[in-house]
């Protein structure tokens, strides 16, 4: 008996601090916290006042926080970078426009996460609150630099991170002569001249990391009072929840600690 009660423990319900991305990200995370919500497990969640589709709701507890942009500054950039995204036309010419739409959208980003460290009273809230996990997507990494501060394992909930940097934090090999990059339009079956392209087009890789985490890197060590770059948090991730299908996408090699759950994007039915 004494034995059978120790274990009801072990199946208590938990705290979880959840850092979401806007957009689809969180549409797709909104279904894993109401499952998580419904077993009995406490879900706080911290957003900014402006977002997309992060609102307050009954079912979580939000805790949102002030931003310099306003509403409609953040839409028009969203819908911006939506439309360049998909436009046809030459790899350098896409490359280009996705560029100036990731530096916006990272800027914005940066920005939100700056406001987030410097909201003293709802650090000092989450620091007294004592979650047992944070749940964040690695993609906008403000939740990486939370997590260390408070000391807590962090559950990664993605599709992926700019410039493979997932796959180097995992040393998950990815091979260009054999994986197709973005962008490329190649196929898993390239002829010589295909491969020796697909190698370069990832030189822009270390060019796109550059400007998209530096900012991110200059937050963390400003708050964890240490020099820290984004890689170094990215390593210290629990558990990886992939957001990939492989019906879809191309097979590659996991570590241990990543879980693939593409299935998550569809309905229930």
């Amino acid at each position: 008996v004494v034995l059978l009660l120790s274990l009801l423990g072990l199946a208590a319900a938990g705290r979880l601090l959840v850092v979401p991305v806007d957009g689809s990200h969180w549409l797709s995370m909104r279904q894993v916290l109401d499952i998580l919500r419904q077993k009995g497990h406490e879900v706080v969640v911290v957003a900014p006042e402006a977002s997309l589709h992060i609102k307050p709701s009954k079912d979580l507890v939000m805790k949102m926080y002030s931003v310099p942009y306003t509403q409609e500054e953040m839409e028009k950039d969203f819908k911006v970078f939506l439309h360049t995204a998909f436009e046809e036309g030459s790899f350098l010419e896409r490359f280009l426009k996705v560029y100036e739409g990731m530096k916006k959208l990272g800027n914005m980003s940066a920005a939100s996460c700056e406001h987030l460290l410097q909201n003293k009273e709802l650090i000092r809230y989450l620091e007294e609150s004592k979650f047992d996990a944070i749940l964040t997507d690695p993609v906008v990494p403000c939740g990486l630099i939370l997590a260390e501060h408070l000391s807590l394992p962090s559950v990664y909930f993605l599709r992926g991170v700019p410039c493979g940097l997932d796959l180097e934090a995992t040393q998950c090999p990815s091979p260009p002569s054999y994986v197709p990059r973005g962008f490329t339009q190649f196929t898993d079956r390239m002829t010589f001249l295909q491969r020796v392209q697909n190698l370069l087009y990832d030189t822009p890789n270390f060019f796109l990391c550059d400007f998209a985490f530096e900012p991110f890197s200059k937050l963390a060590s400003e708050f964890l009072k240490r020099d820290v770059t984004v890689l170094d948090l990215l390593r210290k991730g629990s558990v990886w929840l992939l957001r990939l299908e492989f019906v879809l996408d191309y097979p590659r090699p996991l570590m241990p600690n990543i879980i693939p759950i593409g299935g998550v994007h569809c309905a229930h039915k």
